[in-house]
């Protein structure tokens, strides 16, 4: 039997296995998405090995931390850049407005 830990991703505590990598644990959160990219597309881990670099979140307030290469440890705070771009794009969406 594998010992379960609690990492927090986006601000939600998620009990997961220890020993997994952190993009297992997204996955296996629901959460396929680690960021957007430049043009707004939705962005997932490729290859599992940390050349693709499309799984970078940021952990522990590190930003662009390969999720694919990074094990699980109790306590890790995780962030995907997924709300970082949909708070940037409303913010973006208030300056074409008119007032």
């Amino acid at each position: 039997m594998q010992a379960h830990i609690t990492i927090n991703i986006n601000g939600k505590d998620v009990q997961t296995e220890s020993g997994i990598s952190v993009a297992a644990a997204l996955a296996r959160s629901g959460l396929n998405t680690t960021r957007i990219s430049v043009t707004g597309e939705q962005r997932a881990p490729v290859c599992g090995m940390g050349i693709c670099q499309e799984c970078r979140v940021t952990i522990n307030g590190q930003a662009h931390k390969l999720a694919c290469q990074t094990l699980c440890i109790d306590g890790m705070k995780i962030e995907t850049l997924q709300s970082s771009a949909q708070l940037s794009s409303q913010q973006q969406k208030q300056k074409e407005s008119p007032l």
